[in-house]
């Protein structure tokens, strides 16, 4: 059979369809979505007020967009927006199977070389071998640092995180079917409850996929019912996002240490999650477990990808003592799409399958 070389049209469609144009990447394993072009336009003054547009008037599209058939339970998506703050190159908004997230660290290591790369912020100067993009997350001003030769992206990411501190630690939570279970709550962009998977009787390592899956989910809404989260910046952030099982080993050591991500709708993360990360190493520094500097890597239990972490410095978020915590991972383009959002498709608002 002879092999189209090239298909210079999308498919036939009623005049006005709307189309969306979007550039793949993945960090990790983890995939990202960026929206190039087609999305309406997002009302809000503030990222935050954006944030809850989307939720509330084109929650629609992002279904369409991110499940099947046109993605996946595990997809996620960018959308890049206006910033209100001087300081930021440009405003991001996260998308993923059950809403819009406060904080995506493998996104902020993508979109580091994807703005880049495409011109969307001021080249670095001659013979720089690093730009530095400023990205208004809804949790705040990141910084990423992307590595680069002739002003274009090369090698890896890396990002400076808001303030992430550790919320609580030792909380004792009534599990369903798991009984009382010792949990930490850390910050990172976002809130996640971490969990030593042994003291569930799973190996992050080792265990099936379902089975981490069913335990995190089960954490995540036993938090939500039992421990009442605080920022102090705004409470429009302090929300659970989901749930880490770890494989214990957080004080320092030049091993990798491994986890596992479950968050929105039982959404798997595939990478060793990088708002995740900071959070951990709020938690380790908190603890005493590990000092400024130090470097820790992580690796995910499900693609074996490796992020790197460190705490740069102490500062205050609020009443909590906090630092700023150092991400490093490995961002790679796939490849660009069209997609055609037919009125009448059948499966406008997208559906979910489990299958781990």
């Amino acid at each position: 059979m002879e092999v189209l070389q090239e298909i210079p049209q999308l498919p036939p469609h009623a005049s006005g369809t709307p189309v969306l144009s979007v550039l793949d990447m993945h960090t990790g394993g983890e995939p990202l979505r960026i929206v190039l072009a087609g999305w309406p336009e997002i009302e809000g003054s503030t990222l935050l007020a954006k944030r809850r547009y989307v939720l509330e008037h084109q929650d629609p599209l992002r279904r369409r967009l991110m499940l099947e058939p046109r993605g996946h339970r595990d997809m996620y998506g960018a959308l890049l927006v206006r910033s209100e703050l001087p300081d930021a190159h440009l405003g991001v908004l996260f998308l993923h199977n059950e809403g819009c997230s406060s904080m995506c660290g493998h996104g902020v290591l993508a979109l580091g070389r994807f703005v880049l790369d495409y011109g969307l912020v001021p080249p670095p100067p001659p013979g720089a071998l690093e730009a530095e993009i400023r990205l208004h997350c809804p949790c705040g001003l990141v910084t990423t640092f992307v590595e680069c030769e002739g002003g274009r992206s090369r090698g890896p990411v890396r990002f400076h995180s808001v303030p992430a501190f550790a919320l609580a630690t030792d909380l004792m939570v009534d599990v369903p079917g798991k009984g009382k279970v010792v949990v930490d709550i850390g910050y990172g962009g976002a809130f996640y409850a971490f969990v030593n998977a042994k003291r569930l009787g799973l190996d992050v390592c080792s265990s099936k996929t379902k089975d981490l899956v069913d335990a995190a989910t089960v954490i995540t809404e036993a938090v939500k019912t039992q421990v009442k989260l605080h920022h102090p910046d705004n409470e429009e952030l302090a929300f659970l996002y989901g749930t880490i099982l770890t494989d214990g080993n957080d004080a320092f050591s030049e091993e990798p240490t491994t986890n596992i991500c479950v968050f929105a709708d039982a959404q798997v993360d595939r990478s060793p999650t990088g708002s995740g990360v900071t959070a951990r190493i709020a938690l380790q520094y908190h603890k005493g477990l590990i000092q400024l500097n130090q470097t820790r890597t992580f690796k995910s239990s499900t693609t074996g990808s490796l992020f790197t972490g460190k705490a740069v410095k102490e500062t205050k978020c609020g009443e909590f003592k906090a630092v700023v915590v150092e991400v490093s991972g490995q961002a790679h383009y796939t490849g660009t799409a069209r997609f055609i959002i037919e009125e009448e498709d059948p499966l406008k608002n997208g559906f979910l399958l489990q299958c781990f």
